[in-house]
């Protein structure tokens, strides 16, 4: 029986989220299979993968075939290459001990890009939130500045229609103040009659001295009469 590695989508839509699988060549893609023996989730920055590699290595070994997807992703692991130093190791090309070096080697080297690509990565989303902070903020000042340029002219007008409202107030009140003031100045002026008055009655206190001739007369038309 033929077999293949390939992978089984699962996951939401537009998430998909797959299965590397051992199935029967001739079985539909997403149909039964003979073996799980890893995971591949393509929605993570790098992709995630999770393959059991002794499972793997011996599917391999046995004939099974991997789709392109599939062999990218067990060359990835280190699959392939430890299968090639392994039948290099069959043909006498080197020992055990010279495969198992080099595919340390491969494996410490793989593991630091790995290392760098996570850390470029998340260099990369820190530099790309900061320019989207940055420019959230140059929008929020320029909004402000806009709505502060719109109502500085509204305030402008409403502080010279105050002022010109107040002066003609001030000026009205500086025209009334002397208005008030001339009662002040008229309260002389009706004192006046009143020092007047002992003056108009002195021909009054007369009258009894003109008086008294005329009594005089009227004893002596008596007398005479």
């Amino acid at each position: 029986m033929a077999t293949k590695i390939r992978l089984q989508r699962h996951g939401k839509k537009g998430k998909p989220f797959y299965h590397v699988v051992i199935a029967d060549s001739r079985a539909k893609r997403d149909g039964k299979f003979i073996e799980k023996i890893g995971t591949y989730n393509p929605n993570t920055k790098p992709a995630s993968i999770d393959i059991n590699f002794d499972s793997a290595l011996d599917w391999l070994q046995k004939g099974a075939i991997p789709t392109d997807t599939a062999r990218a992703i067990l060359s990835y692991k280190g699959v392939l290459l430890k299968k090639h130093l392994l039948e290099g190791v069959k043909k006498g090309a080197l020992t055990e001990d010279q495969a198992l070096e080099k595919f340390e080697v491969w494996v410490k080297e793989k593991e630091e890009k790995i290392a760098k690509k996570i850390q470029t990565i998340q260099d990369d989303n820190a530099k790309q939130q900061k320019e989207k902070i940055d420019q959230e903020e140059e929008a929020r000042k320029k909004k402000e500045e806009a709505i502060l340029a719109k109502q500085k002219p509204a305030t402008e007008e409403t502080a010279a229609e105050e002022t010109a409202e107040e002066e003609p107030a001030t000026e009205e009140t500086a025209e009334e103040e002397p208005a008030t003031e001339e009662p002040a100045t008229e309260e002389p002026a009706t004192e006046e009659p009143a020092a007047e008055e002992p003056a108009e009655e002195k021909p009054a206190e007369e009258k009894p001295v003109e008086e008294k001739p005329a009594e005089e007369e009227t004893a002596a038309e008596d007398k005479k009469s």
